[in-house]
């Protein structure tokens, strides 16, 4: 008689994979639809850089038929999380969770060095918290910037003796706002004229400290729309960048945090206006499906979140908007396109803008690189999705490219001015906002 062997117990018995929720691996059905979706397949072919077989590796390893080896690794590590995956699959697979609770795995099995350590410690659990730390940062930064030591380091050729991630991260650094457009955000913003909504708003951390003005906009737009807009003073960071890169114990610290804050603004919806941010908050109820404590609170928060541009097309934007004679094309931010499944909504918007012309975007919702800390982390594919995206921008003759996401704006600035190519990137709240004013000073 034959020997029957048993499969191997899944690794999920015996504590490892805590984050997998092992009957989602079962819903993909290997049909291969995502894989012209995959930017990392679309540019080197391997089916392990694709969902499909990324799925494959990490069901091997919850069965326990393989080891987290660093051929592995460096397959699961090179996704981007961006989920084109989930727009393009039959099946429903929800490939986000997937991938994240392999980060998890292997941050539990394979920390790294002492310095790795040491620098993710830093930046998960001090600094993006720290709306101080963060402003202590971007001062230091700004300084960096304004002495000329930052042109006299990118001179002296010295970033290319360090490693890849720390070129990549300086090469991103944008220009810090001045110490008078760092100061709180006011706690309450006004409608203008009669109030049709009471929102929160999550400033965001880094999207605050660097990109203030995106939220300022941000505010005017709402408030010159009818909405009030109350800004939590204990409100933390989103937590998006901790999940992505597998510290999901540290995201839900941070959304039982928004959770409360939120709660006690007594607001109806809580907007949101970077597509990563507002990608992961609608997410919380998943994050928080096994704490008893939090689960139903969770997910009625994540019910109202909503991004800044689904508020706003929700009516007729009100007026006066100035015509704005522009030639513009529209990048689809991953988290905004994939993950929130919004895409008709920013358009609609700047097709309400007199005068703007909007030109399609070929492989508009393909990742431009940036994918969180992808560009620092990944800096040779991040390039590579980079240049694809320059050279389809390039072909609209637009003279700006509007998207929705602060990842998304610095990758693209930085390739656009790499390549000499005159074309400005904007958010939309920014481009709205200048028809606005446009309007208000005829």
């Amino acid at each position: 008689m034959a020997t029957v062997v048993a499969p191997p117990a899944p690794l999920r018995s015996t504590g490892a994979f805590a984050e997998l929720e092992y009957d989602k691996l079962l819903k993909c059905v290997h049909c291969g639809f995502c894989l012209p979706t995959c930017p990392t397949y679309a540019e080197n072919g391997l089916e392990m850089d694709s969902p499909r077989g990324r799925i494959y590796l990490i069901k091997s390893l919850a069965d326990g038929r393989i080891a987290l080896t660093d051929s592995v690794v460096e397959h699961l590590s090179l996704c981007l999380d961006c989920r084109a995956c989930e727009t393009a699959c039959p099946s429903g697979v929800e490939y986000g969770a997937l991938i994240e609770a392999a980060r998890a795995e292997i941050e539990r099995q394979r920390p790294g060095s002492p310095l790795r350590r040491l620098v993710r410690y830093v930046a998960f659990a001090k600094l993006l918290p720290n709306p101080a730390l963060l402003r202590l940062l971007a001062a230091t930064l700004r300084t960096y910037q304004r002495t000329g030591l930052q042109a006299l380091v990118r001179r002296s050729g010295v970033l290319r003796l360090l490693p890849a991630t720390v070129g990549a991260s300086e090469a991103l650094l944008p220009s810090l706002p001045a110490p008078a457009d760092r100061r709180p955000l006011p706690e309450v913003v006004a409608a203008r004229g009669e109030r049709t909504a009471r929102v929160g708003f999550l400033h965001g951390c880094v999207q605050d400290v660097v990109f203030r003005a995106h939220n300022l906009a941000t505010l005017r737009l709402l408030a010159k729309n009818g909405v009030e807009v109350v800004i939590p003073r204990d409100q933390r960071c989103c937590g998006a960048l901790h999940a992505h890169a597998g510290d999901p114990e540290g995201a839900r610290v941070l959304a039982r945090a928004n959770i409360v804050a939120f709660e006690a603004a007594g607001v109806e919806a809580v907007v949101v206006n970077a597509a990563g941010c507002g990608a992961h908050m609608k997410n919380y109820a998943h994050l928080l499906r096994d704490d008893r404590a939090w689960r139903a609170r969770a997910l009625a928060f994540s019910r109202t979140v909503a991004d800044v541009t689904e508020v706003l097309a929700r009516r007729p934007l009100a007026g006066p908007l100035s015509p704005l004679p522009m030639r513009v094309t529209y990048h689809d931010p991953c988290h905004l396109g994939h993950g929130q499944r919004v895409r008709s909504e920013p358009r609609a918007l700047l097709r309400a803008v007199p005068g703007l012309e909007l030109v399609e975007l070929q492989e508009s919702e393909m990742c431009c690189g940036s994918a969180g800390i992808y560009n620092v982390t990944e800096p040779a594919m991040a390039r590579r999705l980079l240049e694809r995206k320059l050279r389809h921008l390039e072909a609209t003759g637009a003279e700006a490219v509007v998207t929705a996401n602060p990842g998304c704006i610095l990758q693209i600035g930085v390739g656009l001015r790499g390549r000499g190519i005159p074309m400005r990137v904007l958010h939309i709240v920014e481009l709205l906002d200048q028809a606005y004013a446009a309007g208000e000073g005829a």
